[in-house]
């Protein structure tokens, strides 16, 4: 229930969604029943081929994370998180307050033991289609080293088990290549990184090479990612508007990706963005769906013990 265009959006994102998954596949809808139903029917799918789980409160995208998640335990967003908690589904996503599902997924499914600072996570389009991991991208603005180093770690499993690259490159975001450059906390990251036996660390990497191969994985703060992330969806959008249509530029469509999973959680949990459309609403399903099948939550949870 919760999204600038919710829950019609999401119906519309379900329904094609739906035809992509495998017959032992289900999505689960929580939100108000009735409501659900009415809308399944109005765009032809059957209400028997997902799960309805009865949430009839809904919490807005303006209201206090921490204070409307202990009050509206009847809301979507707690319920899902509750469902998951308790394994009755196997990822939980969301384009609703972007504050309440971090709350859910410190407070209910709780990090994962070891992890300093949870991080979202996302891909960004490079040469040869191929995507590089970006993080954080918005959850952390201010980090100490020790949470960069562990972005190293959170990084490498998710461009392993869920991209597929056997040694991941990672590289710190920088102004410079040098070791002496930028702020005292990523100099004081890079010292502990540079001898790291738990990744591949390959330096300091400048903004020319976010879109080149130079490394697999690119770790920050989540004020740099998020200036990042936002960036690239702006140059999506002028090269669109100025009939840019290329298929590397189109790679830059937010909708493709759908949503940011939160690394450094006990379960799968997947961010959507707030305005999603239902392509980003299908986009994220399937995305959660790969996450689930990677099992990379169990990686990093074996990682990290």
């Amino acid at each position: 229930m919760g999204g600038d265009h919710a829950p019609k959006a999401i119906i519309e994102g379900t329904a094609l969604a739906l035809p992509c998954l495998a017959p032992d596949e289900r999505i689960t809808l929580v939100g108000d029943d009735a409501i659900i139903t009415q809308l399944l029917l109005e765009h032809n799918v059957n209400s028997s081929s997902v799960n309805i789980i009865h949430a009839p409160e809904v919490i807005g995208m303006d209201d206090h994370p921490t204070k409307v998640f202990t009050r509206k335990q009847n809301s979507s967003i707690v319920r899902g998180f509750m469902e998951l908690s308790a394994g009755h589904i196997d990822g939980f996503a969301s384009a609703g307050n972007t504050g309440a599902v971090m709350v859910g997924a410190m407070m209910v499914v709780k990090q994962t033991p070891g992890v300093i600072r949870p991080a979202l996570a996302t891909c960004i389009p490079v040469d040869d289609n191929e995507s590089n991991v970006l993080l954080d991208v918005g959850l952390n603005p201010d980090c100490r080293p020790d949470v960069l180093y562990q972005y190293g770690i959170l990084g490498s499993l998710y461009a392993k088990y869920t991209l597929g690259v056997t040694d991941p490159k990672v590289g710190l975001i920088n102004i410079g290549e040098e070791p002496t450059k930028g702020n005292l906390v990523v100099k004081s990251a890079y010292e502990q990184m540079k001898d790291s036996t738990e990744f591949n660390f390959v330096g300091n990497i400048e903004g020319g090479a976010f879109f080149t191969k130079k490394a697999d994985v690119l770790v920050c703060d989540g004020f740099v990612g998020n200036v990042v992330l936002k960036m690239a969806e702006s140059f999506y959008r002028l090269m669109r508007r100025d009939g840019g249509n290329s298929d590397f530029a189109a790679r830059f469509n937010p909708e493709r990706y759908g949503g940011t999973p939160v690394l450094g959680v006990n379960r799968p949990v997947v961010k959507g963005h707030g305005a999603s459309s239902p392509l980003a609403i299908k986009n994220m399903i399937l995305q959660t769906r790969e996450v689930i099948k990677s099992n990379l939550y169990e990686q990093i949870r074996q990682t990290f013990s």
